[in-house]
């Protein structure tokens, strides 16, 4: 039996990576496999386990067919490596750091995809932002404006394949909830409080 394409989704801030790291063992326990992505930034500024490699490399390694998924988002190019569908086909799920604006792409691809929406209260996320100290006060408000748009648009869908995750309080407890959609067990969390 195929494997399953989890596709987290998320604003950026909203600690997709800190999540990541956190179910790292526990997702392998479950036969989940987490994607190392391929970005145009170097690697001291990643902030994630990714591999940054040039706007060059990366142009080649797509013409090439390297990638299964593929996109630019604020000015960077990421992409998903064409191994993940071996991984599938061998029956392991895959989980992906995705695109909010490439979801519609990848759910073409790989129509029976989990998609994981991580949200976080607009107050977190700001001061998150704020604390990484990349955007002005204008930027950080615009990305704001952006992802309660997004959110509240991939939330009308009422999508069966689409559980949404708080990550506005403890990390342990955003982990669980992660297990629990995966196993199949929850379809949305509750905001923490």
């Amino acid at each position: 039996m195929a494997g399953r394409l989890i596709y987290l989704i998320g604003p950026s801030g909203s600690g997709k990576d800190s999540l990541l790291d956190a179910a790292r063992t526990r997702l392998a326990e479950r036969n989940c496999r987490i994607v190392r992505r391929v970005i145009t930034r170097s690697a001291e500024a990643l902030g994630e386990s990714a591999l940054g490699v040039s706007l060059d490399e990366f142009t080649r390694l797509e013409a090439r067919g390297e990638f299964a998924l593929s996109w630019r988002a604020n000015g960077l190019c990421y992409g998903i490596p064409r191994k993940i569908d071996d991984w599938l086909a061998a029956g392991q799920n895959v989980l992906v750091n995705g695109s909010r604006g490439h979801l519609p792409a990848t759910r073409q691809r790989y129509p029976d995809l989990l998609v994981l929406l991580l949200t976080v209260e607009q107050s977190v996320l700001r001061e998150r932002l704020r604390a990484r100290g990349r955007e002005s006060v204008e930027e950080i408000d615009a990305r704001l404006a952006r992802n309660e748009r997004f959110s509240e648009q991939v939330l009308a869908q009422h999508d069966p394949a689409l559980c949404v995750i708080d990550n506005s309080g403890a990390l342990e407890d955003t982990v669980e909830c992660l297990l629990r959609c995966i196993d199949g067990e929850s379809t949305a969390s509750t905001p923490h409080q």
